[in-house]
């Protein structure tokens, strides 16, 4: 999923784990932060296989495993949660890209692993010989992205359902709803970029 998504579900949970703990703006970022930090690899998708950001570590479980290892010895000596919380809201993200194209969640077969919902099998098996049908390999997965009315009909409602969540359970951090529409403003200003790249 996009960053934007990503942005939404993790102040929903954020705001939601917010009324239960009552964070403190540090802790209310941390945990928000964790959930869509990982998409920031994008800046070096250049660097990626076939431009593919998500067979970078960052988009594994390796790194969230470590913080929620982390995260149980800090409860169980110091009694402090957020660390642990925030292992599982970058986990979170983790495993809600495995529906879309699939993630490399153990990084080291270097292999997308997840159910991989906007690729039919045959698009799966070659891959490659799509990706060369474009100018640039990204125009494949944000044609296939921006043309589902799945993908639309998702943005929407959690957009709705972080509007709702943040104004119940954390109306005092309102305001990281600007961090939604600054990862939609991202997306759509590549999203034209990459049609416009097609055109030319």
């Amino acid at each position: 999923m996009h960053i934007n998504i990503h942005i939404a579900v993790g102040i929903i949970i954020t705001s939601i784990l917010h009324y239960f703990f009552n964070f403190n703006l540090i802790e209310y970022v941390f945990v928000l932060l964790l959930s869509f930090i990982c998409d920031f690899d994008i800046f070096f998708i250049k660097f990626a296989k076939n431009q593919n950001h998500r067979l970078y570590i960052t988009h594994s479980l390796i790194p969230s495993i470590i913080l929620i290892i982390i995260g149980v010895i800090v409860i169980l000596f110091f009694d402090y949660n957020v660390i642990l919380l925030g292992g599982f809201s970058y986990m979170f993200h983790i495993l809600i890209d495995t529906f879309d194209w699939g993630t490399n969640l153990f990084y080291f077969p270097k292999k997308q692993n997840g159910f991989k919902l906007l690729m039919s099998l045959e698009e799966l098996e070659n891959l490659p010989r799509y990706l060369s049908q474009y100018k640039n390999p990204g125009s494949f997965f944000d044609t296939k992205y921006y043309n589902n009315s799945i993908c639309m009909i998702i943005e929407i409602t959690l957009f709705c359902m972080m509007l709702i969540s943040a104004f119940i359970f954390a109306l005092e951090y309102i305001y990281f709803i600007s961090f939604y529409f600054i990862g939609l403003a991202f997306h759509l200003s590549r999203h034209y970029q990459l049609k416009k790249s097609e055109r030319n």
